[in-house]
């Protein structure tokens, strides 16, 4: 059963004419199926007051739709963002005679350039979801298989005890599989998983899973938790690695600067404490310090924002160590 995970970068409420309705707050799901094949769509609902939202529904998202009405500074951060998440496809839809030449400047070097631009049209933009969902792996677990997932949302349901809501960032997670909690170094196991409403043995990375859990309390939980059985996942609260700027990016990054870290469903503060520039003062090598600790595994990469930033709140990214 593949699934197709799309950030929509659109006026709120957009993907209802793409799917249904799901679990709304300040990211709103919207769902759509076709036989075994599945699609969820990803608003950030209470962007661009708050940019976490818009942070989460990028780095879940295989792809993404964007919208554009007028070239305004949303649609710019909207393309730094998706260039600093790698979201390599997309689709570009263009309204109010806006022209590809228009926007040709905007997204030269990203990875926009190679997203497909196309005129509204929701039955097509639907048919053309549902097909790539349908060639997305739908590949059984291997022996010793470990994966990972972050923690959306939680809850407790009566009659059936913790639930947890997730993207799954890579690998296979498994019914009975007894999970890592991370930071919380505790263990729980899954009691059962479910995708789009049905029950499954396991998910792949991209599906997204309803897991019950047991051996733990949802109060215990947090949004940006991580369920996994990797023993490379860790966490930290001090960080140091290679950063790469956006080009608009003013000046040198200054220690005591104040940043959030944005890497799965996780939005920290930190604050910088050392900064190495070397000939490119673009690629710092950087120093962090976290008020709270950063799941990841080595070798990730995560999003550095600066929310005091005005009009240019994503600075870069940065290597996790």
């Amino acid at each position: 059963m593949p699934n197709l995970t799309v950030a929509v970068l659109a006026p709120n409420g957009y993907a209802r004419d793409l799917g249904k309705k799901g679990t709304s707050t300040d990211i709103t799901f919207y769902n759509l199926k076709k036989g075994h094949d599945t699609v969820t769509l990803l608003e950030p609902t209470r962007y661009p007051d708050r940019l976490a939202p818009l942070f989460y529904v990028v780095s879940m998202s295989h792809e993404a739709i964007v919208v554009i009405s007028e070239i305004t500074p949303m649609v710019a951060e909207w393309i730094l963002m998706l260039d600093c998440a790698g979201v390599k496809n997309g689709t570009i839809i263009l309204k109010n005679y806006i022209q590809p030449n228009q926007i040709a400047p905007l997204i030269k070097g990203t990875v926009l350039e190679n997203y497909t631009i196309m005129e509204e049209d929701f039955i097509g933009l639907s048919a053309g979801l549902l097909e790539r969902a349908a060639n997305q792996p739908d590949i059984e677990p291997k022996e010793g298989a470990v994966g990972s997932v972050p923690i959306d949302h939680h809850f407790n349901v009566r009659g059936i005890g913790t639930v947890i809501l997730g993207c799954v960032a890579d690998g296979w997670i498994k019914k009975h599989d007894k999970m890592r909690v991370e930071p919380l170094d505790k263990t729980a196991q899954i009691r059962s998983v479910q995708k789009h409403d049905d029950d499954f043995a396991w998910a792949y990375a991209g599906d997204r899973v309803g897991c019950a859990l047991k051996d733990i309390d949802a109060e215990e939980l947090d949004r940006g938790f991580v369920l996994t059985t990797d023993p490379k996942v860790t966490h930290t609260t001090t960080v140091t690695g290679d950063a790469h700027l956006v080009k608009y990016w003013p000046g040198e990054i200054k220690e005591q600067m104040v940043v959030s870290v944005g890497h799965w469903m996780q939005f920290l503060s930190a604050r910088v404490t050392k900064v190495e520039n070397g000939s490119d003062w673009h690629a710092p090598k950087l120093t962090l310090e976290l008020d709270t600790p950063l799941v990841y595994k080595p070798g990730d990469s995560a999003v550095i924002h600066y929310l005091d930033g005005g009009k240019l709140r994503i600075v870069g990214t940065i290597r996790l160590p």
